[in-house]
């Protein structure tokens, strides 16, 4: 049945047993309580109104836009990846956030306390991620307010007042007592119920852009840790580096002492000698461009952690740990996992129920006011039961024409839901391909740095065979300077390559997630 003809239907109920009462029960008399059919339609219209107000709400219920990952991830070749393990009898066991994963603090898989410290600085210091909380709280409160509409608001005045009619008034002769007290205290309570959904579709609308808040408030914490890590880590292989070129710095002084006492002794020329000294500040000039870049990520780091950079220093640390074991889990996990998947699903969610809240304004709105109180006009008789007035009433309001407005913004809503749809499998589609990145990556890394480490080596035989053949003057110092910084590039490109290895890790983690699931979103 129609909730309109169901109201109506109760309405002319209540009037029925009104008119069908004794004529002496309808009259207005002090210190009587009210008729019996009088009291049939103050309880049947509120009974009336809390039974409709209970009607499923308009618009459509929301479904979760369905996604089907694959079985597998195709790309698990690297040595520092622990894929799960394949279950008996073949394919996939469903998916079950706690199993196989990294959980809570995901940067102590490293195993270094100056990380650990500074990766606890951004979760109480960062003033995006203050910034961001204070967003999620805002939005939580959004809920309680919307929450309220459920309830009747309640509202009471109280007022005294003297008046003095005037003698000239209209009517005939004036009035006996031209001056009065009036003694008031009134209370009043309106309310309007939920007959179509709209109140309840506002709070499923709001409680989902909270989580989708919650959500993006837990994104920015996993990018902003992800970040740190990644320049820590940049900024340990710098020093990896610095040490390298200082080294290569006090080898070359050595060379270039060696050839200024050569060409003292008429053994070696002036160009060995020039060349030596060339290589040397070549040299010392990387190693400033080293120091600049250090900077940069010292103060990146400082800045996450919302230190004074004028007193923050990182101190000298090259990178020498080994690279951890980061367990993949089965990709239907990523659907729970990544904090950005599950803001952009909660965001089709409250796009769903903004589809309700138009539809429901196609359909009337019927508040209830009730008013009670005393009225007096002396303080004495003022809160007694002849000074007592009521009313209590509903109406009905509908909107007949607008010109196709509504109908526009509903058409806007279904849209605006199909577009986050979209968006939603979009995110789903680059999440996948974010980890399919980072284990090609880490893989192609790791079979290159095995390869740059025989270059290394054959790089270090090939200076020290040049570096012999030239102290037994069988060579010219060209010779040791080209092995010299053949050795160099390649021992600078495995540091480079190992800091690539750490930093595709940490996007690793970052792009599994990093140890959160769908049961941390708020509810």
């Amino acid at each position: 049945m129609h909730v309109l003809d169901r109201l109506e239907r109760t309405v002319r109920r209540s009037l029925q047993l009104r008119d069908s009462a004794p004529a002496h029960a309808t009259e207005i008399r002090p210190h009587r309580a009210p008729a019996p059919g009088r009291r049939w339609l103050l309880l049947a219209l509120p009974l009336g109104l809390f039974a409709l107000a209970g009607c499923k709400p308009v618009g459509p219920n929301y479904k979760r836009p369905g996604f089907h990952a694959p079985a597998a991830y195709k790309e698990t070749g690297a040595s520092s990846v622990v894929p799960p393990p394949n279950p008996q009898g073949g394919g996939w066991k469903p998916a079950n956030p706690s199993d196989g994963m990294i959980r809570g603090k995901w940067w102590e898989i490293y195993n270094d306390p100056q990380l650990n410290k500074l990766e606890e600085g951004v979760s109480t210091d960062n003033v995006q991620l203050k910034q961001a909380l204070d967003n999620y709280l805002a939005a939580r409160e959004q809920v309680v307010a919307a929450r309220a509409y459920f309830y009747p608001t309640l509202s009471a005045n109280a007022s005294i007042s003297r008046s003095r009619g005037s003698y000239n008034q209209p009517g005939g002769l004036p009035a006996k007592n031209l001056q009065n007290n009036v003694y008031l205290l009134e209370g009043q309570a309106s309310w309007e119920p939920d007959f179509f959904g709209r109140i309840r579709r506002l709070v499923e609308e709001n409680q989902a852009n909270a989580q989708v808040n919650g959500a993006l408030m837990a994104n920015l914490d996993l990018t902003l840790h992800a970040e740190l890590a990644t320049d820590y880590f940049q900024l340990r292989g710098l020093d990896s580096e610095a040490k390298l070129l200082r080294d290569t710095v006090a080898d070359e002084q050595r060379q270039l002492e060696l050839t200024q006492r050569l060409l003292t002794g008429g053994v070696d020329t002036a160009v060995d000698v020039a060349q030596a000294q060339t290589q040397l500040e070549n040299t010392q000039a990387q190693l400033v461009e080293v120091g600049v870049a250090r900077a940069q990520f010292e103060h990146a780091i400082g800045t996450l952690d919302n230190l004074n950079l004028s007193t923050f220093s990182m101190p000298f640390s090259p990178l020498d740990l080994p690279l951890p074991h980061v367990p993949l889990g089965v990709p239907s996990q990523l659907l729970e996992r990544r904090p950005d998947i599950a803001a952009a699903e909660r965001a089709v969610a409250a796009a769903n129920a903004q589809i309700g809240i138009t539809i429901a304004a196609f359909y009337p709105t019927i508040p209830i006011v009730a008013t009670g109180g005393f009225e007096s006009t002396h303080p004495g008789t003022w809160i007694q039961g002849p000074s007592s007035l009521w009313s209590l009433g509903a109406q009905a309001a509908e909107l007949l024409f607008d010109a196709g407005q509504r109908r526009a913004i509903t058409n806007i809503a279904r849209l605006n839901y199909d577009s986050l749809v979209n968006g939603y499998r979009n995110t789903v589609f680059q999440a996948f391909d974010d980890v399919e990145n980072q284990l090609s990556t880490l893989r192609i890394l790791e079979q290159e740095g095995t390869v740059q480490q025989q270059a290394v080596a054959s790089a270090q035989n090939s200076y020290n065979l040049s570096n012999q053949r030239f102290r037994g003057g069988v060579t010219t110092y060209l010779e040791v300077l080209t092995a010299e910084q053949t050795l160099l590039q390649d021992q600078s490109t495995a540091i480079s390559l190992e800091t690539r290895q750490f930093a595709a890790s940490v996007g690793l983690v970052r792009s599994l997630g990093g140890g959160w699931d769908i049961t941390q979103m708020p509810h």
